[in-house]
């Protein structure tokens, strides 16, 4: 009977989803460490832990380690470690490293979560991926603009969901990220080609090294262009066609760029640039579940529940791979105006048109602040055997519906 310890600081849904599918396990016992108090949780959720420990600081290395030590002296051992935040992996990593239980390490997690280190990993290999630098200096990111030229699209080297990403089309761009936030030895800029393109992700499970599935889905448009143009609502497709020849060079890429990057065995989510030429150039990757509804969209057009499915791939080293017999789609619904959410429009009549091919939806809320990211206020996610038609549902969602900020 395994025994898991399960790092939760916040519970959000994704996270508790998560958590509910390692509580499904057969024969497991779950132990939580939290920040957020345990009269939080959803009653069944409660009902299924073995233990739990609340610590002060979620994403603290030393209280988490703590958390796990007293967890497995009441359990009597900790054989896996898991958790779904970005901001999790490296320390996670390390104390499994510390402690000697499987799975991905801290330098595995380095890889993945310094982008300007996974980009050099990535090229030393031989795999196609954006030119960049990491500037510890006002004065290295002026050189490496004046080599590379403009646009250019500057990040934080540590950073996931295009938080603090931005486009710079001119020097005085440039010169106004720089006097914002100077990058120093200690908080040093990754600056990146921009690559033009059409943007998508590539989802996997690797077992014992090997890629053994894959899900390709479709941006409209990129993440960045959304966040740069607040009236423009993002859409995500998964067509149900699997067998897409122009896809072979990124599943080639994929294939060797996770083993490179230290993924043994887990669920990972790659970002991806198709170039006009065709030719592909991976953006970044995560070595855990998907985030923006991603997990559930996936689920959908595979029809099975990746939650669950991730949870006995980590814990008991087990995966059956899926086909995918329906096309699925989400649009994100992301307000227009300055201010609060004070309606939304649109949405019944779309819901009534539409029927059973709405699976999910989230409705923005009156009085709900803007994220401020691309994944909006809300959502709605369709599926339907043919692609088409979840094409035409996407656009009719985005075209007739509206959230109005006032």
């Amino acid at each position: 009977m395994p025994n898991v310890v399960f790092i939760a600081p916040f519970f959000q849904e994704t996270t508790l989803r998560l958590l509910g599918g390692v509580l499904d396990l057969p024969e497991t016992r779950v132990g939580l460490v939290s920040q957020d108090p345990e009269s939080k949780l959803p009653a069944e959720v409660r009902s299924g832990l073995s233990a739990h420990y609340r610590i002060e600081q979620g994403l603290d290395s030393g209280q988490i380690e703590h958390a796990i030590r007293a967890i497995g002296g009441h359990l009597g051992s900790v054989d896996r470690i898991l958790g779904a935040l970005e901001e999790l992996q490296v320390p996670l990593g390390d104390l499994r490293e510390k402690l000697g239980i499987p799975g991905l390490s801290g330098e595995a997690a380095r890889n993945f979560r310094d982008k300007a280190r996974m980009k050099s990993l990535l090229q030393n290999a031989g795999l196609p991926c954006a030119r960049h630098h990491l500037a510890r200096s006002v004065e290295e990111a002026r050189i490496f603009a004046a080599e590379m030229r403009f646009p250019l699209v500057g990040k934080p080297p540590a950073g996931s969901g295009a938080r603090g990403t931005f486009r710079l089309d001119a020097a005085t761009q440039l010169e106004e990220y720089l006097a914002t936030a100077p990058p120093t030895a200690d908080q040093p800029l990754l600056l990146e080609e921009f690559v033009t393109g059409t943007e998508h992700s590539f989802d996997s499970v690797c077992l014992n090294g090997k890629l053994i599935w894959h899900s390709i889905s479709h941006y409209a448009p990129s993440p960045l262009e959304v966040l740069r143009t607040p009236w423009i609502q993002w859409c995500v497709l998964i067509p149900r066609e699997t067998d897409d020849p122009d896809d072979v060079p990124i599943f080639e890429a994929a294939r060797q760029a996770l083993p490179a990057l230290g993924l043994v065995t887990g669920l990972s989510h790659m970002e991806w640039f198709r170039r006009p030429d065709g030719r592909v150039a991976i953006s970044e990757v995560g070595a855990r579940p998907p985030g923006a509804q991603f997990t559930k969209l996936i689920s959908y057009a595979h029809d099975f529940d990746l939650y669950a499915a991730w949870a006995r791939l980590m814990v008991f080293d087990e995966f059956t791979p899926r086909e995918r017999p329906y096309a699925a789609g989400a649009a994100y619904l992301r307000g227009q105006g300055q201010g609060r959410v004070t309606a939304v429009t649109g949405l019944e009549e779309v819901f009534r048109d539409l029927g059973e091919i709405v699976q999910e939806y989230r409705i923005p809320r009156a009085g709900q602040p803007p994220s401020g990211s691309y994944e909006g206020e809300g959502y709605v996610i369709v599926r339907h055997p043919d692609t088409a038609v979840v094409e035409q549902a996407l656009r009719q969602v985005i075209e007739r519906a509206r959230v109005v900020l006032g």
